[in-house]
């Protein structure tokens, strides 16, 4: 399986991708071809909503956008990685979210099978109520087929991060079917 893994935070070493390198491991483990692209160190823009793209062609900002959304559409699994930010995805997960607007199409088509990976600070019961909504709508308006999701409270550093969720995201990426 091809396994693109959008990485979003802008700590490199920072929780959501030392649990996604768990996960990265599982896959790769399992004979899976695994690409990354880290949005927080490409080059990226917000959607300009000039409607060009007619939502089925190519965005007409100079950026990596098409580059990304190519390969979102050649992969076989989408991987969106976050860390929470104020109960929601990261500003460059959302900032990609919205450019999916240019090739929508082609996304929904192809049920797309995803994975979410998000860690926030708070270990309280409503941190990961709002991201995991808009998880859901996410998933359902892109008619993707959702096969795994970990959300880690209480991950504020990578010392924080309980062992269960990086045993259950090496897991995840070993078993991908």
């Amino acid at each position: 399986m091809n396994v693109l893994v959008i990485k979003s935070s802008p700590h490199l070493s920072g929780t959501s991708n030392t649990i996604t390198d768990k996960f990265i491991k599982g896959a790769i483990d399992a004979g899976h071809s695994v690409e990354t692209y880290d949005i927080a160190r490409g080059n990226l823009h917000p959607c300009l909503g000039c409607d060009r793209c007619g939502m089925n062609w190519l965005c007409v900002q100079k950026d990596d956008g098409n580059y990304v959304l190519d390969k979102i559409i050649k992969c076989d699994c989408l991987v969106l990685v976050t860390p929470v930010y104020y109960f929601g995805v990261s500003a460059q997960l959302k900032m990609l979210i919205d450019r999916f607007y240019a090739r929508n199409g082609e996304i929904t088509a192809k049920h797309l099978k995803v994975v979410y990976i998000a860690a926030a600070w708070n270990d309280d019961n409503i941190v990961m109520e709002a991201i995991s909504k808009h998880f859901d709508i996410l998933t359902s308006y892109l008619k993707m087929n959702e096969i795994g999701r970990i959300l880690a409270k209480g991950a504020g550093t990578p010392s924080m991060i309980k062992k269960h969720y990086l045993d259950e995201a090496y897991e995840l990426g070993n078993n991908l079917k």
